[in-house]
């Protein structure tokens, strides 16, 4: 259900309009409220509408995007590695959102981060849903801009642990085929191989982010990741996949800096990542 509501006048309430114009209780306006489903037009600025009781304004847009199995959708619980200030690392669980969208912010990480530091978030880069490891969220827009540069300019390093269906070679393996028609690289080396599973779990380097690049890559070479149903042609739902590292030279501090995925909550030793 969308609904688009122009204010009136003075001394109107958000939830009581959008209740007259959708039906809904204000007991499940309130929910998507909170839950970054309502959005405020003023101007030209766009925003999302968290408070009930935000003075409104003649001509202000209300926007509600209201879907009931995202509303009803519970978030798993993200882990704070670092708090930097500026910016902080996390350890984001397999099915947690990267980013919110119109419909929702509440199961993704930076709103996460948002209400258990109460600070603001900001989107740096992502990493897929299904997919488990470390993520960075900016706190300030400065910060944002000034780390997101680094993802853009490749100057920063990236490791993932993933595991893979088959024998895979002992030596390493340098996988360099165009994704989109964009160059494309991506390095992985066999840490241990389990013959009752027949899967192998790779340490795995990439120099350029293109969408879904280790699974496409590693589905390519004959060795699909293990719960990947999109390239992997698997009925699993569990993408045996996750981020172990960011490291990378500060650009707020100049300091070099690396974060390690804790070994607690790493995949491997033949144990595939449940629900972590």
């Amino acid at each position: 259900m969308e609904v688009h509501v122009e204010v009136p006048g003075e001394d109107f309430n958000c939830v009581d309009l959008l209740a007259e114009h959708s039906g809904l209780s204000r007991g499940q306006l309130k929910k998507a409220m909170f839950n970054g489903a309502v959005w405020l037009e003023r101007g030209r600025q766009v925003r999302r509408l968290r408070r009930v009781g935000r003075k409104l304004r003649p001509g202000d847009g209300l926007h509600l995007y209201f879907d009931p199995a995202i509303q009803r959708l519970s978030p798993p619980e993200a882990r704070l590695i670092a708090d930097e200030s500026r910016y902080s690392i996390w350890f984001k669980p397999g099915g947690m959102f990267s980013q919110g969208s119109k419909w929702g912010d509440h199961c993704s990480l930076p709103r996460q981060a948002e209400v258990l530091l109460k600070r603001n978030a900001f989107i740096v880069h992502r990493l897929d849903r299904a997919a488990s490891g470390l993520m960075l969220v900016a706190h300030t827009k400065d910060a944002a801009g000034r780390l997101s540069a680094l993802f853009r300019q490749r100057r920063l390093e990236k490791r993932y642990r993933v595991l893979v269906q088959g024998v895979f070679p002992e030596n390493e393996l340098c996988m360099d085929a165009e994704l989109d028609g964009k160059a494309a690289l991506s390095r992985a080396r066999l840490l241990e191989y389990d013959p009752a599973r027949n899967q192998s779990l790779l340490e795995v380097d990439i120099e350029t982010g293109r969408k879904h690049q280790i699974r496409r890559h590693l589905a390519g070479t004959g060795f699909p990741v293990v719960g990947d149903r999109l390239y992997g042609g698997g009925d699993q739902d569990d993408l045996q996949l996750q981020a172990v590292r960011l490291a990378f030279v500060c650009p707020l501090t100049g300091r070099h800096r690396r974060y390690e995925l804790p070994a607690a909550l790493r995949l491997g030793r033949y144990c595939p990542l449940a629900g972590a």
